[in-house]
């Protein structure tokens, strides 16, 4: 199953994922997850800041600001984001449209457990944020009592190669990120990170 290409499942996902009570209840019984920690998340986030969401989904963590750039590969998820006001830009988020050194913040939600290569889509985020940007995001890992449910998600395509807790800190140290914070809750682990290097002040990115 190619999310790009089944709208139908991309569609009841987002409203699932839109639904506080309903998303509540389906993050605790597939992955004992407590999602508050997700809205907090997106709730504390720096509207000043120039980022990019990748996969947007239908715009869950999208907000009312020119500064925030929405990226999917799903055009039924861009075409949902669409209600909500910002920047959407419709991207593989292993080859960013971006030049490198844009962004403050770059926000990737509960999509790299559905990426065949996870490792390398951290490094193009890694790349299009700036020096002293910082990586945030959410992610699925296998070892937390969940394994069974991944492989069944893998085998219809749903998943792609999501990796462990470990995994994910090693990926995240290999893009040259430091600063890195893992914080689990079921079989869902939350990261930020930071990318290290000399800060330069670029002047002021315009995205098309």
């Amino acid at each position: 199953m190619n999310w790009k290409t089944a709208p139908l499942l991309a569609t009841l996902y987002d409203v699932a994922v839109q639904n506080r009570a309903l998303s509540r209840l389906g993050a605790r019984a597939l992955w004992n997850y407590d999602i508050t920690h997700l809205h907090k998340a997106i709730a504390a986030h720096d509207m000043s800041a120039l980022t990019l969401d990748i996969p947007c989904g239908g715009g869950l963590a999208i907000r009312n600001n020119p500064r925030h750039v929405a990226a999917d590969l799903s055009p039924t998820m861009l075409k949902r984001a669409r209600r909500k006001t910002t920047t959407l830009v419709q991207a593989d988020i292993y080859n960013l449209p971006f030049p490198t050194s844009t962004f403050d913040v770059c926000l990737t939600y509960n999509g790299l457990h559905c990426l065949q290569d996870p490792q390398t889509a951290l490094h193009e985020l890694t790349r299009v944020l700036r020096v002293g940007g910082t990586l945030q995001g959410t992610t699925i890992v296998k070892g937390a009592g969940r394994d069974p449910l991944i492989k069944l998600l893998q085998h219809q395509g749903a998943f792609g190669n999501p990796g462990t807790r470990a995994d994910l800190r090693t990926w995240l140290e290999e893009a040259a990120l430091t600063n890195i914070t893992l914080t689990s809750s079921g079989a869902v682990t939350a990261f930020t990170a930071r990318k290290s290097g000399t800060h330069h002040s670029p002047a002021s990115a315009k995205v098309d």
